[in-house]
C-alpha cells in the first residue's frame, strides 16, 4: 500500500508520455480510459488515511531521507487527490465536444495538444500533492506552470499568447524566488525533506529570507492580489475546460505548497506577525477582487475576479492557526475551514466557468446584459451558475457555507473577530455579482436565443454534477471533515 502516492503520480504520467505517439484520436481514448483507474486509486488512498489515521509514507528506491527521497500521502493529500480526479474527469468529459475527434474526422493540432497537457496537470498536481521534499515539489510546480500555459493559448490568437506569456513571466518568476529560497534553507539545514526540516529549522536569519522569498514567489503562482494581474486575462480567452482546471486546481498547487512551508517545515517557529500580513493581503483580495466582478461586463472575466476574491479566504487561515499552535479546537477548525475551502472552491468554480463556457458558446458572446433569455434556453445550465454561486456565498448548507462557519468561527474563539467580518461582507459582495448574472439571464428575451453551438446533454450534466458535489458537501457532518487532518497538525511520519 506505501506505493499508492508514487502511483498516483506515475498513472497520469505514463499516460501523457503513451498519449504523444498516439494522436488526438487515440490520445482522447487513453486519457478517458486513464480517469476512472485514477479516481479509484485516489479514493483508496483516502479509504486507507481515513481509516489508518496515519499518513501512506514511501520511500522510494527504499532510501530513506535525508539519502532518499519520500511520498507521504495524509490527509489534505487524500482529499484534493480526490478533487483533483473528479475536477480533471468531468472537464475531460465536457471537452470532448471541443477538442474530441469523431471517427473518420481528421485530427486538429488543439486537440492533439489538449490531452497530453490534461495529463501532464493531473500528474504536476499529484506531484505536488504527495511529494516531501522542497526540490520535488519545485519540479511539480515547473510542471504544472508548463502544462497549464498552453492552455491558455490553444485557439492561437494575439490576446491569449499575450496572456500566456504574461502568466509565464509571473509563474518564472515564483520559480526563482521559490528556488533561491530552497538553496537558502538547504545550506542552513542540510536537507529538503518536509518532516526533517521541521525539526532542524531555527528561527534564523537566512532561514526566515528563504521563507520570505519561497512565499513571495508562491503568492505570485496561486495569483493573490496584488500579483494576481495574469490570472483574468488568462481566463479571458481560454476554453472552458482550460479555464476551469486553471481556477479549480492549479492556483491551488501552490497554496497546498504554502501550507506545507508554513506549517510543516516552519511549524516550530511561528510567525504571528506574517501571517497577519498574509491574511491581511487575503482580506484585501475578497474585497477588491469581489467589487471587480461587480464592475465586469463580461462574464468569463467576472468569474475569473471571483477567483481572485475566492483565493483570499484560503489565506484567513493563517494567523489563526499562527495564533494557536499545535493541535487545539481553535487550530482544528481552521484548519478544516480552509481546506474545505479550497475543496469546494475548486468543484463550484470548474462547474462556474463550464456554465460560462456553454453560455458563451450558445450566445456567441459572454456579454452579462445581453444573456437574456438564457433561463428559458438553458435552464440546467443556469441552475449550474446558481448553485455554484450559492456554495460561492456561502449560503446554508452548502460547501461553502461549512468552510466559511469554520473559519468564522476559529476567528472569533482566536479573538480576531475581524476576520469574521470579512467573511461576512465578502459572502455579501459574492451575492451581489452572482445575482447580476441571475437577474440577467432570467430576464426575458426580445428574440429567439441564437444557437451558436447546440447544449448537450453531457456538458450540461458534467458542469451541474460538479455543482451538485459543491453544495453536497455543506450536508455532510462535521466528523466527515477530520479526514484533512490526518498527519498535518503533528506532521510525525
Amino acid at each position: 500500500m506505501g506505493m499508492l502516492p508514487m502511483l498516483a503520480v506515475m498513472l497520469p504520467v505514463l499516460a501523457m508520455v503513451a498519449a504523444v505517439p498516439l494522436g488526438a484520436r487515440g490520445a482522447e481514448r487513453l486519457t478517458l480510459a486513464v480517469l476512472p483507474i485514477g479516481l479509484a486509486l485516489s479514493i483508496v488512498i483516502a479509504v486507507i488515511v481515513q481509516l489508518t489515521q496515519a499518513p501512506i509514507l514511501y520511500h522510494l528506491g527504499h532510501w530513506a531521507p535525508p539519502l532518499g527521497i519520500a511520498f507521504r500521502a495524509d490527509g489534505l493529500s487524500a482529499a484534493m487527490l480526490v478533487t483533483t480526479a473528479i475536477v480533471v474527469a468531468a472537464v475531460a468529459i465536457f471537452a470532448r465536444a471541443d477538442f474530441g475527434t469523431a471517427s473518420g474526422a481528421p485530427e486538429r493540432r488543439q486537440a492533439f495538444a489538449f490531452w497530453p497537457l490534461l495529463l501532464a496537470l493531473w500528474a504536476a498536481i499529484n506531484l505536488l500533492l504527495v511529494a516531501n521534499d522542497l526540490f520535488t515539489l519545485y519540479v511539480g510546480l515547473e510542471l504544472l506552470t508548463f502544462a497549464a500555459m498552453p492552455l491558455v493559448c490553444l485557439d492561437g490568437s494575439r490576446a491569449t499568447l499575450e496572456a500566456a506569456l504574461r502568466y509565464l513571466m509571473f509563474a518564472l518568476l515564483g520559480s526563482v524566488l521559490y528556488l533561491l529560497g530552497v538553496a537558502l534553507i538547504y545550506g542552513a539545514a542540510g536537507t529538503l525533506d518536509i518532516v526533517l526540516l521541521r525539526e532542524r529549522v531555527t528561527a534564523d536569519p537566512p532561514v526566515i529570507l528563504a521563507i520570505a522569498v519561497m512565499t513571495a514567489g508562491l503568492l505570485a503562482k496561486t495569483a493573490l492580489l496584488p500579483l494576481h494581474l495574469w490570472l483574468p486575462p488568462a481566463h479571458a480567452g481560454a476554453p472552458a475546460a482550460a479555464s476551469a482546471i486553471l481556477s479549480a486546481l492549479v492556483v491551488k498547487g501552490s497554496f497546498i505548497l504554502l501550507l506545507r512551508l508554513w506549517f510543516g517545515v516552519m511549524a516550530a517557529v511561528p510567525l504571528p506577525d506574517a501571517a497577519q500580513i498574509l491574511a491581511g493581503l487575503g482580506a484585501t483580495a475578497i474585497l477588491l477582487g469581489s467589487v471587480a466582478a461587480l464592475r465586469e461586463t463580461r462574464l468569463k472575466l467576472l468569474v475569473a475576479y471571483s477567483t481572485v476574491a475566492q483565493i483570499g479566504y484560503l489565506f484567513l487561515m493563517f494567523p489563526l492557526l499562527a495564533a494557536v499552535p499545535g493541535v487545539s479546537d481553535i487550530a482544528a477548525k481552521a484548519w478544516t475551514g480552509g481546506v474545505v475551502q479550497a475543496v469546494s472552491h475548486a468543484f463550484a468554480k470548474a462547474a462556474m466557468f463550464l456554465a460560462a463556457g456553454i453560455m458563451a458558446a450558445r450566445f456567441g458572446h459572454d456579454r452579462i446584459a445581453e444573456l437574456g433569455g438564457a433561463g428559458r434556453a438553458m435552464p440546467v445550465t443556469l441552475l449550474t451558475f446558481a448553485l455554484a454561486g450559492l456554495s460561492l456565498m456561502g449560503v446554508p448548507p452548502s460547501g461553502g457555507f461549512a468552510a466559511k462557519w469554520l473559519l468564522l468561527s476559529a476567528a472569533i474563539g482566536a479573538g480576531q473577530w475581524w476576520w469574521a467580518l470579512v467573511i461576512l461582507g465578502g459572502g455579501l459582495l459574492t451575492g451581489g455579482y452572482v445575482y447580476r448574472v441571475l437577474a440577467s439571464g432570467l430576464r426575458s428575451g426580445g428574440a429567439a436565443v441564437p444557437m451558436s453551438t447546440p447544449v448537450t446533454w453531457r456538458r450540461d450534466g458534467m458542469a451541474l454534477g460538479l455543482a451538485v458535489i459543491s453544495v453536497a458537501l455543506g450536508f455532510l457532518p462535521l466528523a466527515a471533515f477530520g479526514l484533512v487532518q490526518v498527519g498535518q497538525l503533528d506532521l510525525a511520519p
